[in-house]
Formats: structure tokens, sequence, C-alpha cells
């Protein structure tokens, strides 16, 4: 039964790195043996559930330490369901630790250090932000998109309000300085009339 159980991991292993199917390993090199085709009894992995907006505190939740929730994991703002990786992202496989977070800073820097379990890409230079584009073209491949993170911002007296991307208005700054200017013209004119 080891030996089953063995292939299995080494299947899911092989689809998860390579993309290819393991039916594909059958006439190499294995000596004319075949490999039982005893498949273990598990549950079919539930659809997707569409998460919407979600905070980082409560993207945490989905970190793989409830099993009857979804693995959840982050790039670019971008939340996908990664459960059907489990054994990569789950408890106890390599990529754990980007499980329930916004992982785009790692996965830009290809790093395990706690700092870079951000969604924060400030600063990477164009190597690793193409790197971080690999990740995300990958993931949406993969992955089916559930939802967003939602952005703490600092706003004036020191709390904080919650926003998305797709939430940030150009200001009156980021308008072109022209049509402020025009405005203020033709009210500095009708001031002076008077």
């Amino acid at each position: 039964m080891a030996v089953v159980e063995l292939w299995e991991t080494l299947k899911q292993a092989i689809v998860a790195y390579t993309g290819l199917s393991p039916a594909l390993l059958h006439g190499c090199g294995g000596g004319g043996r075949s490999v039982p085709r005893e498949e273990p009894e598990t549950e079919p992995l539930p659809p997707p559930v569409q998460m919407g907006e979600v905070s980082e505190e409560d993207l945490r939740q989905y970190d793989g330490s409830d099993p009857k929730k979804p693995l959840l994991m982050a790039i670019k703002g971008q939340i996908y369901d990664v459960t059907q990786s489990r054994m990569f992202y789950g408890p106890g496989g390599p990529y754990a630790l980007f499980a329930g977070k916004d992982a785009s800073r790692a996965l830009a820097k290809m790093s395990f250090e706690p700092q870079d379990l951000t969604g924060d890409v400030s600063g990477l230079g164009p190597f690793e932000l193409d790197a971080l584009q690999d990740w995300e073209y990958k993931f949406m491949s993969k992955y089916v998109k559930v939802g967003t993170v939602k952005k703490s911002v600092p706003v004036e007296g020191g709390s904080t309000a919650s926003t998305t991307e797709a939430e940030k208005a150009p200001t009156t700054e980021e308008k072109p300085s022209g049509a402020v200017v025009e405005k203020e013209a033709v009210a500095n004119e009708g001031a002076q009339e008077n």
C-alpha cells in the first residue's frame, strides 16, 4: 500500500511542477512493469467559493490550519484558491508560509524571509517584477481567482481606512493642471468684473 501512496504523491508533484500528465511516464524506463492503478479514495475538492473583497487579517484565516476552509493565497492583491495544491501550500508543505497572505514581494524576490511576506512591491527591480509577473501568470492559468485583498491605508488622525486598487480614484492633484488652472482663471475673471 505504501508504494501506491508514494506513486500518487509523485504523480501530484509531476503535475504541479511540470504540468505534464504522469501517464506519459508509463512507457519511460519502467522496464515494462506497470504501476498499480489503485486510486486512493479521497473526497473531491469543493468548488471554489467567491470571497469578494477580503482584508489581510481575514485572508490569514485561510492558511490551511482549518482543513474545512479553502486554502487561499494572493499575488498583487488578487486572491487565488490553491486548495488543489495543499501538499505545497498547506501545513507542512514547502510553500506553507505563503498561504493566507499576499506573498507578492516574497515571490518576486524568491524569498522565504518573514519580512518579505507582504503585498508591498515598492522598490523591486525589473528582474524581480518580471519574476512576479511570471508567478501571476502561473497562478492565473492554474488557480481560480476568488477575490481581492482590501488594503488599509493611513488617514489623518492615525486611523486607517480600507481601499482596493480599483477604488483609488484620481485626486485633483493627479488631474491635468491645465483644467485646474482654467477653472481658477474663470473664477478670477468673474471676481474682477464685480
